[in-house]
């Protein structure tokens, strides 16, 4: 079963081109070791929430934007040995390749596929990201509604979605997942994607999905959320990196 690697960082607006280059220099690393696509984006589209938001999930400054960025494995096994090998190479090192942003405020985890939909070879250059909090023993119920809805993304041009459910998601001393989502102890982060073509058909996708009657809580029709969208942060982004094995 295919492991997903998610990241979410806040990096200086000026040093976009620095994020850029520290990836491509530190990427094809996880390519080596076994990972089969990684990518970088870059925030576009990103709303400030009431309750939560990319930006309070990393704690970003007024100076600063959010990154969006995942690792695809093959399965668990070749992750787990990948970022152990990963530790121990010196071009990953802060020396070799200091960060461009705090790493203190990067929040990572390990995620299982609870579904996948599209065609991973499909060009991507704009991605909706997502990140949800939902109860634990409802997994099944979760699994469920993302197969009825994003079946609907992808009938409006989306190439691609994954349901990422949280597996190997670390409680962090200033940021992670959990604080990210305001997630309770019976509930699992769960970190999801959309790919678009480009974005004015994310554009265009997003604005029929709101006038879908299909997609509207008040429909008795349609399913109940199965988690607190009010905790749901969500944003657009640009992909600014991409390789593949």
């Amino acid at each position: 079963m295919p492991y997903i690697d998610g990241f979410v960082a806040a990096v200086p607006t000026a040093n976009k081109q620095k994020f850029i280059d520290h990836a491509n220099l530190g990427d094809p690393v996880f390519i080596e070791l076994g990972a089969t696509r990684v990518i970088e984006c870059w925030g576009d589209d990103v709303p400030d929430g009431t309750v939560t938001d990319f930006r309070k999930t990393v704690q970003a400054k007024d100076d600063e934007a959010v990154v969006f960025s995942w690792i695809e494995w093959p399965d668990k096994p070749t992750r787990d040995a990948g970022m152990q090998k990963m530790m121990e190479d010196p071009r990953m090192s802060p020396e070799n390749n200091p960060m461009p942003f705090d790493g203190k405020r990067l929040i990572y985890g390990g995620f299982v596929p609870a579904l996948e939909l599209g065609d991973a070879s499909a060009p991507t250059t704009y991605v909706d990201g997502f990140i949800i909090a939902a109860p634990t023993a409802a997994r099944a119920a979760f699994t469920d509604y993302a197969t009825t809805f994003d079946a609907i993304f992808i009938g409006y041009g989306a190439t691609r979605i994954i349901e990422g459910w949280g597996d190997d998601v670390p409680r962090g001393k200033q940021t992670d997942f959990f604080r990210a989502v305001q997630a309770t102890d019976g509930e699992t982060v769960a970190f999801s994607w959309v790919e678009w073509p480009d974005k004015a058909t994310r554009d265009a996708g997003m604005q029929k999905m709101m006038e879908d009657p299909r997609m509207d809580p008040a429909n008795p029709d349609n399913p109940p959320m199965p988690f607190d969208g009010k905790r749901m942060v969500y944003g657009g982004f640009a992909p600014v990196v991409e390789l593949r094995a």
